[in-house]
């Protein structure tokens, strides 16, 4: 494969006519696009997933119009990408399915089996980490939340539309080029209490903060946390943030599980998150990036509606994945040559 051309990644968006004609021509593509315009896409060679919200060359946008597209442009005839379904019982094969040489973009329905899985178990999945996986949660507009669920688009089962089935695009790279995930995540751990779970899951109740037992709803009502600011846990240097998405009565719900006997602390409050985040990503060459995605509570918290945030462009997500499932992060894939 060394002789072979390099593969790159050209993000567009572009009306659902001129996305009809590159599926007509067998185009590799990655789309997302609100339900409305994704739905009936002709078949061919792409996974989607629905989400209304992007960050664009303009700066964050909410468009239910247009599709924002990765094209997979460098392929050649005998090493062409592989497509594939998975379920909750076969999303643990992700990893040992995924190209030895290349990556792969997985794009998953929000609240679904599979999305819950994956969240729950990823990291103990066979051979995960040895080959990049990233990726993200499709959702809808959050006017529709509650009446609309999040899907992801299939073309080689006729542009099939699912809201139980996680979507995967494995690509191979030629032996001189590679693929490195990497996340920008602007949260640290605070200087309030450790807390720790006895339970993983998405939805928690008793926990120890510092050395007193709790009800995490009470914790974060009786210290006045602010629940815009995620959990966030150091793994080994790494701080992977737990977002809050309700506060109930006795528990509370989140959009990434906690795992028993992690650390976690909430985290510092972020001034400037455009600021902070342009400072953060000024050493990365924009140029490489071949993928890239946010989370919807940035877009949220730090108004990115019409703000830039770099070179980054692409879907402004309910969730992100490198390798695991991640909050309040952007990850991007870089494809260098070697």
């Amino acid at each position: 494969m060394a002789g072979e051309g390099s593969i790159s990644v050209a993000s567009l968006a572009v009306d659902r006519a001129t996305v009809e004609s590159m599926i007509s021509r067998g185009d590799y593509l990655v789309i997302a696009g609100d339900e409305s315009v994704l739905e009936s896409l002709p078949s061919g060679n792409w996974i989607a997933g629905t989400i209304p919200y992007f960050m664009t060359d303009e700066g964050g946008k909410v468009d239910q119009e247009k599709l924002y597209v990765n094209v997979i442009e460098g392929l050649s005839s005998n090493n062409m990408p592989r497509l594939t379904l998975y379920d909750t019982n076969t999303i643990s094969r992700v990893a040992q399915e995924a190209p030895e040489h290349g990556f792969t973009i997985l794009i998953l329905p929000a609240n679904s089996d599979v999305h819950l899985n994956y969240a729950q178990n990823a990291p103990d999945f066979p051979k995960m980490y040895f080959a990049p996986i990233i990726g993200w949660i499709s959702g809808m507009h959050l006017d529709n939340m509650g009446t609309q669920s999040a899907k992801v688009g299939f073309g080689p089962a006729g542009g099939m539309l699912s809201e139980s089935q996680a979507a995967a695009m494995h690509i191979t790279l030629p032996e001189d080029q590679v693929a490195e995930i990497k996340t920008v995540n602007l949260f640290e751990q605070g200087e309030g209490d450790a807390i720790a779970f006895s339970q993983s899951g998405f939805v928690v109740s008793d926990c120890k903060a510092g050395d007193a037992d709790w009800k995490l709803s009470d914790y974060v009502r009786e210290k006045g946390i602010d629940t815009r600011l995620p959990l966030v846990a150091n793994y080994s240097g790494m701080m992977v943030n737990v977002s809050i998405q309700e506060v109930c009565d006795d528990s509370v719900k989140l959009y990434a599980p906690v795992f028993a006997d992690v650390e976690y602390r909430f985290a510092k409050p972020v001034e400037d998150y455009v600021t902070q985040f342009n400072e953060q990503i000024s050493s990365s060459n924009g140029s490489k990036v071949a993928f890239s995605c946010n989370c919807i509570l940035n877009f949220l918290y730090s108004e990115l509606e019409g703000k830039k945030t770099g070179k980054f462009t692409g879907p402004i997500t309910f969730g992100e994945v490198a390798y695991q499932l991640l909050n309040q992060t952007m990850v991007y894939l870089t494809l260098t040559k070697i």
